[in-house]
């Protein structure tokens, strides 16, 4: 009984863990990734469109097509609607 508890404890721990670690993978997260596109560290307030412009064609363009491709996501979309918006008109 008392291995099939803990089996079944750590099955469930195993799931949750790649769960949470599941959800934080999008390069819109990212503060290294994304602190070029804003002017404060609280990742608030975007750049003017010339330095968002800078910074995106610094970007490699599979990093652009990441960043694109969750900006189609809504739930991130959302939470980045600014950058989406911009990153959308930059390049896609």
């Amino acid at each position: 009984m008392n291995i099939k508890m803990l089996s079944m404890g750590a099955l469930v721990l195993a799931m949750m863990g790649g769960t949470a670690m599941a959800g934080s993978t999008s390069a819109l997260d990212d503060p290294a990734k994304m602190s070029p596109f804003f002017t404060d560290a609280g990742m608030k307030t975007l750049k003017s469109e010339k330095d968002f412009m800078t910074a995106w064609k610094a970007m490699k363009p599979d990093e652009q097509k990441a960043a694109l491709k969750d900006c189609g996501d809504t739930t991130l979309n959302k939470s980045h609607a600014d950058f989406c918006a911009m990153a959308k008109k930059m390049g896609g």
